[in-house]
């Protein structure tokens, strides 16, 4: 999949594509719906299929106190999309400038001129250009003045439910990973590079690795059973792990710290990718680093007490 870094960078070659525009946090299974009909219609008009996603998502700009927790940072989202076969990535900078556009400026400039898009794929609630003007009503007006036409995304619904990034958000607040995993079609993954941290860990007897979440808001906040994967090899490592500001050591941002069982080595500027299966409890501030260390020692005892169960 090729990766396009904001319109500047369309060239003569990139004009001709069937187009769907959206968030698509997570990448779920309605999105992964969508994205099939989109290459679907692609091989039939022989051009290829892509995907416009911006970053920041748009709430996170102008409401990010508002904004949803995102389940995937760019580069997850990236990663997720590469694995559903489409060709190209066109990730737009959100910005005030871009945001100011006007919405007849956007569909003549960047989806005609530059994208030559003959069939676009939206949800029918999308909205874009200056104020908000845009709308699907005018992308459909648009689309029959200028060449191209344009469906609306369907509801996907699975059991009887809808999938959304909404509902796996609150499956995952609630622990239930096994509901998540069914919406998302894969189990739910944080990944990263693990970076140097306070190495406070280290002084109680858990050394973690410590993974920054490159994200406004997590769905999850607490202490998990995990397992892990890293380096060339991908050999599974069980865990436990803390997702959270960590009040007893005084933290002000939200990362994820894992510490994994029998193990030791230096994981500092690799990806890891950690896998939440169980939620053991919340996170809460401890009155000294003994009562941590204490603590930690029983949500360790408790993760190995669930991977356990998870593997038989």
């Amino acid at each position: 999949m090729e990766l396009i870094r904001g319109t500047h960078n369309l060239r003569a070659e990139h004009c001709g594509c069937v187009l769907t525009i959206g968030n698509f946090d997570g990448v779920h299974l309605g999105h992964q719906a969508v994205l099939s009909q989109v290459r679907e219609k692609a091989q039939q008009l022989g051009m290829p299929s892509a995907v416009m996603t911006f970053e920041p998502q748009p709430q996170e700009l102008f409401q990010p106190e508002k904004a949803p927790a995102r389940l995937t940072n760019w580069r997850e989202k990236y990663l997720a999309l590469q694995a559903q076969n489409v060709d190209r990535h066109i990730v737009v900078e959100f910005n005030k400038k871009f945001a100011s556009q006007p919405a007849r400026e956007f569909i003549e400039q960047t989806l005609v001129g530059k994208l030559g898009v003959k069939f676009l794929v939206v949800g029918d609630d999308f909205r874009f250009g200056y104020k908000r003007e845009g709308d699907f009503e005018l992308l459909q007006k648009a689309g029959k003045e200028l060449g191209f036409e344009v469906v609306d995304t369907r509801s996907y619904r699975q059991q009887q439910q809808r999938v959304s990034s909404t509902a796996i958000r609150q499956a995952l607040e609630e622990g239930d990973f096994e509901q998540a995993e069914q919406m998302l079609g894969r189990p739910y993954q944080i990944c990263g590079k693990v970076v140097h941290g306070r190495k406070n860990g280290r002084t109680i007897g858990f050394p973690t690795a410590n993974v920054p979440l490159k994200r406004l808001k997590s769905p999850l906040h607490g202490v998990f059973a995990v397992t892990a994967q890293f380096g060339k090899d991908e050999e599974i490592h069980s865990g436990v792990a803390n997702l959270g500001t960590r009040p007893t050591l005084n933290g002000d941002e939200v990362q994820l710290e894992v510490h994994l069982f029998e193990f030791s080595g230096n994981l500092y500027g690799q990806q890891m990718t950690v896998t939440p299966v169980a939620k053991l409890r919340n996170e809460q501030r401890f009155a000294s680093l003994q009562h941590l260390q204490e603590q930690i020692e029983k949500d360790a005892a408790r993760a190995r007490e669930a991977l356990a169960c998870r593997s038989q």
